[in-house]
């Protein structure tokens, strides 16, 4: 469907793959990982022929379409949402264009006729009369209302905007769909949603997530960029993450018999091929499974920080009690009577379709923003450690180096113990003189996961702990608070973090909370929760 060939890209002395060669096969869904600067963004602008490489080819084959994920959210802010979905079809739309401008015409002629009917062919063979009726499906599919399928794009917020270029990409049935990061934003009933529409197509999807529960339910193939190299592998993202550490276990297992690394591999795969009968991929999986060679098994050169979280003292009975809170912004009320109280121990995920609510929420308990209504208060023997999902304004000082920056919050100024915090999250040797001022979006992040750890806290509160972090610090941050023994809120999109850490779930809306000791799977799958859920949101507009 796609092959590259001798792909090279290089930027100065950087080399981020050189002489890749990948086919990606009709009917597959191809996950593209690679830690956080590995090219993931720019392998899937030059699929798409939006970027050129330095050398090598990309050929789709011919009479296919391909359908790409914008990631420009004003590009069409003065159309109309459902012509932008239908605009997903580029060949389908230049002729609805280009129809209604001849019956326009007020010198209507013979010839005008003739092209007409050509083009009404052509319309009727790419199943044009049903365009409009599928596009609103979509939409409605997709969580964006009918009453906002004739508004500009302009007038929907930030979250509409992201459905809507999804559905855009998804229109038509492409024959290769190219979706870079299309969970983001997205509420996990959304992420469900695309999850079995994916499923259920039946060409080519390549796609980029750092959603693991995506990766594992939609891929049949992960394709790895690690080494400057391109290379693919059968399975979903577990499979190879798990295979890629016991081939790395093996390799440091100097001492092993080749007979004994054969079994145990053998055993490894034969484990993964009956666990995908259970998947929604189940036959396709297990038979690609059943195929895999051993050889095909590769050890990645991944670093994976070491997230550890202690607790500097154990908490008390008394965590924190909340009571009839309340917050409103502009006028509009983002949650109200959230009343509850932690118990030791509990691992809560709070969520919201509203995410500026869950920001807001977590804001109040740390004293940045003041509650409209009600109050808070935290048990005496309780310390609390906080990671926003904004980070700006910790490193909106003057700059300093990142020894000086995690300083700032330590009692203990020893260089080798703030050292220790940030070699921890992979900040290393000259690393640690790197100034604040130029850290990308995922290294401010792992500097406020060392400036958490420094805090040995018996309360964590974390909100959107996944946002810029690569698929590694996100395992490893997963991992982290499931051993982690004390108190934790959080709140993520990312749904294998969730079902893995969250014994308890609390939802907020705008009339109060929904509190469940569920995980998110039993919860989502609840009927009566779905019930009260629509009850409590009905007549309140989401704006995020």
């Amino acid at each position: 469907m796609i092959t590259v060939q001798d792909l090279s890209l290089q930027f100065g002395k950087r080399i981020l793959f050189d002489d890749a060669n990948v086919f990606f096969g009709a009917g597959n869904c191809y996950g593209v990982i690679g830690a956080n600067g590995a090219g993931k963004s720019t392998f899937m602008k030059i699929l798409a022929g939006d970027k050129d490489a330095n050398k090598g080819t990309v050929t789709l084959e011919p009479g296919k379409r391909m359908a790409v994920l914008k990631q420009d959210h004003f590009e069409f802010d003065e159309v109309k949402v459902l012509d932008v979905v239908l605009m997903g079809h580029t060949d389908m739309w230049s002729i609805m264009q280009e129809k209604d401008a001849i019956y326009a015409k007020p010198d209507f002629s013979d010839e005008d006729g003739i092209k007409a009917s050509e083009l009404e062919e052509k319309f009727a063979e790419m199943d044009g009369w049903n365009a409009e009726p599928n596009a609103a499906s979509l939409l409605s599919g997709i969580g964006i209302a009918e009453s906002e399928h004739v508004k500009l794009m302009k007038d929907l917020n930030g979250n509409q905007k992201v459905r809507v270029l999804l559905a855009q990409a998804l229109f038509g049935n492409p024959d290769v769909l190219i979706l870079d990061e299309p969970t983001n934003d997205l509420d996990i009933e959304t992420v469900t949603w695309l999850e079995d529409f994916l499923l259920n197509f039946q060409n080519t999807v390549i796609v980029v997530s750092h959603d693991r529960h995506f990766l594992d339910t939609v891929c049949t193939h992960i394709v790895d960029i690690d080494f400057a190299k391109i290379n693919t592998f059968t399975g979903n993202y577990t499979f190879w993450y798990e295979s890629s550490q016991l081939a790395l276990r093996q390799k440091l297992a100097a001492n092993k018999k080749t007979e004994d690394k054969r079994q145990e591999m053998q055993a490894f795969i034969s484990r993964f091929s009956a666990n995908a009968s259970k998947s929604r991929q189940a036959t396709s999986r297990r038979k690609m499974l059943e195929k895999l060679s051993l050889e095909d098994i590769k050890p990645s050169s991944r670093k994976y920080p070491g997230i550890i979280f202690e607790q500097g003292r154990e908490a008390g009975d008394q965590i924190l009690k909340v009571s009839d809170l309340g917050y409103s912004s502009h006028d509009k009320v983002l949650f109200n009577d959230v009343n509850f109280s932690l118990n030791k121990g509990d691992k809560v995920a709070v969520i919201s379709k509203n995410s500026l609510a869950t920001s807001a929420f977590y804001q109040i308990l740390n004293n940045e923003i003041k509650p409209t209504t009600g109050e808070f208060e935290f048990g005496q023997t309780i310390t609390t450690a906080f990671l926003p999902v904004e980070n700006d304004k910790y490193f909106s000082d003057e700059p300093m180096s990142l020894v000086d920056w995690l300083r700032q919050y330590s009692e203990n100024k020893d260089e080798q113990y703030i050292r220790g915090f940030l070699g921890k999250m992979l900040f290393g040797g000259e690393e640690v003189h790197k100034m604040s001022n130029v850290l990308s979006g995922g290294e401010k992040v792992r500097c406020m996961v060392s400036r958490m750890m420094m805090k040995s806290a018996n309360l964590l509160m974390i909100d959107e702990p996944t946002s810029h972090l690569d698929l590694e610090s996100i395992t490893a941050f997963n991992n982290s608070l499931i051993n982690y023994a004390g108190t934790v809120l959080f709140t993520t999109h990312d749904h294998h973090f969730m079902q893995t850490v969250a014994n308890r779930i609390i939802e907020i809306t705008p009339t109060g909370i929904i509190d469940k000791l569920k995980t998110i799977d039993e919860y989502l799958a609840d009927p009566a929760i779905k019930q009260q859920r629509k009850e409590m949101y009905a007549g309140h507009m989401i704006g995020a």
